[in-house]
């Protein structure tokens, strides 16, 4: 090797490690490791029984919303899921009831078949099934001393009855002390079970920083069974644990319930299953976790309450820009109407692929205006185009709201595209302009024309590294 060859690949290797150092500075980090259970490259979609069925979910009432989710189209645009949230366990005085291991049983009232043959209609229809469970170990399970399947272990042998965890139904549930043997083993058995039963989607609710050690034995379980489980938790996940949430799991709800709980039935329930404020409340969490989102994990903001029309208590102004914060933000898209009564307004946003494309990209967006209730989001995608989303979030007003290119993350012209109409706007410069009625929302793909990308992402304004013309992208 001569000289200058040593030189030249000298200089080569120290470029490469410029732009790999450069790159993470420049485009603001990519996410911290993804769960590498190979489940949810993209967000999840499709129906969730809390916020419409609620505390009531039967073996009927599941039934019919997977027939709808065919019958109306619905399940050719993706929306696949069929998940069964709280309220399908049998409780007593003390509880969950529990089977000769300790686990939940089943309400056999509400579901005659039993969770299996549940799943196998679900999975008939050519769809998923999704499922509930919270940490903990139940009382009951204690008061029996419940063997732990496949051990010698008992459950007075692993549960720590000096705290109780957090549970919205019967209550009742000790923390679990990992460090004890046959914790582990509880667990698993819990998951197999589950597995055995052909769920596809695991909602484990009621987790906060205190419950990462159940969050890593749930992750632990499910892998050892060998059925692929999109492993989802919840909810109002604190943010300062995101790096750990996003190692473990493939979603995680980034806020409170998106449920008003202001119907005149018992708890809350009935119509309007939300409303704006609940919503609206949601730009601000985007925001804030925008950079924890990516392949294999993704920030959850909660329901998508698209299905009935009006009746949901937002407008269809409001029901779009909910719809359009979801996509922004690649939340899963889980929808908690009665789709058995799909309003033809909904099912036309709810069946428009453009938008569904733009939660399907693997992009999280982030937020370029925050100006009162004038909100812009703005998302790069792999082909070099951006999509960006003009909100009002007011409730009374129109407002104009105005985004700059460089805002979005290039310099010069832009060819825009309206998503929600389809329709092509030409070719804009400098900037994009839209005056929006209270709650509406205007969401566009721009082209750039004849310009370069600017290094924005999620460290704005950020000078390119030395004289390197280096030019990330998200890569879905």
């Amino acid at each position: 090797m001569t000289g200058i060859t040593r030189v030249r690949s000298l200089v080569v290797a120290v470029i490469g490690l410029l732009i790999a150092s450069a790159i993470p500075l420049l485009a603001g980090a990519r996410p911290a490791a993804a769960s590498d259970n190979g489940q949810s490259l993209r967000p999840a979609m499709g129906w969730s029984s809390w916020s419409f069925v609620r505390r009531t979910p039967t073996e009927a009432k599941l039934k019919a919303q997977a027939d709808a989710l065919v019958s109306t189209g619905l399940k050719d645009h993706g929306f696949v899921y069929v998940n069964l949230d709280d309220f399908w366990q049998k409780c007593d005085d003390n509880g969950f009831v529990v089977d000769s291991y300790g686990r939940w049983t089943v309400d056999a009232a509400k579901f005659p078949g039993g969770i299996r043959a549940l799943a196998d209609y679900v999975h008939s229809k050519g769809l998923k099934f999704g499922f509930y469970v919270t940490p903990g170990i139940a009382r009951n399970a204690v008061i029996k001393n419940t063997p732990i399947e496949g051990t010698s272990y008992h459950a007075k042998d692993i549960a720590d009855t000096s705290k109780t965890e957090k549970n919205y139904n019967c209550k009742n549930m000790y923390y679990i002390d990992y460090g004890k043997p046959g914790a582990q083993e509880f667990v698993n058995s819990w998951a197999r079970q589950f597995a055995s039963w052909g769920v596809d989607y695991l909602k484990i609710d009621g987790v906060g920083s205190q419950d990462i050690p159940d969050v890593q034995a749930w992750d632990k379980a499910l892998r050892a069974t060998g059925r692929p489980v999109n492993y989802a938790l919840s909810n109002n996940l604190p943010i300062a644990d995101a790096a750990t949430w996003r190692q473990l799991a493939n979603s995680w709800r980034t806020q409170g319930d998106v449920e008003c709980y202001c119907g005149p039935g018992a708890n809350g329930s009935g119509y309007p299953l939300t409303d704006w404020s609940h919503v609206s409340a949601r730009f601000g969490t985007a925001a804030s976790w925008q950079p924890h989102a990516g392949p294999g994990g993704w920030n959850d903001l909660d329901s998508l309450e698209l299905g009935n029309g009006d009746q949901v208590g937002l407008t269809a102004d409001q029901r779009r820009s909910h719809f359009t914060l979801w996509a922004m933000a690649a939340s899963p898209l889980l929808l908690g109407t009665d789709l058995t009564h799909l309003d033809s307004v909904d099912r036309a946003m709810l069946t428009n692929d453009r938008l569904i494309g733009v939660d399907q990209d693997g992009v999280a967006a982030r937020r370029v205006v925050n100006s009162g209730v004038q909100q812009v989001f703005s998302k790069k995608e792999s082909d070099g185009q951006y999509v960006v989303a003009l909100f009002n979030t007011g409730t009374s007003g129109s407002a104009t709201v105005r985004v700059t290119w460089p805002q979005v993350g290039f310099t010069g012209s832009g060819d825009v595209t309206d998503l929600w109409s389809g329709s092509h706007k030409g070719v804009i410069a400098d900037s994009y302009s839209a005056t929006l009625r209270p709650g509406e929302t205007r969401l566009i793909r721009v082209k750039p024309v004849n310009s370069a990308s600017r290094l924005t992402h999620r460290s704005a304004g950020r000078q390119p590294y030395g004289h390197l013309d280096i030019v990330t992208r998200h890569t879905g």
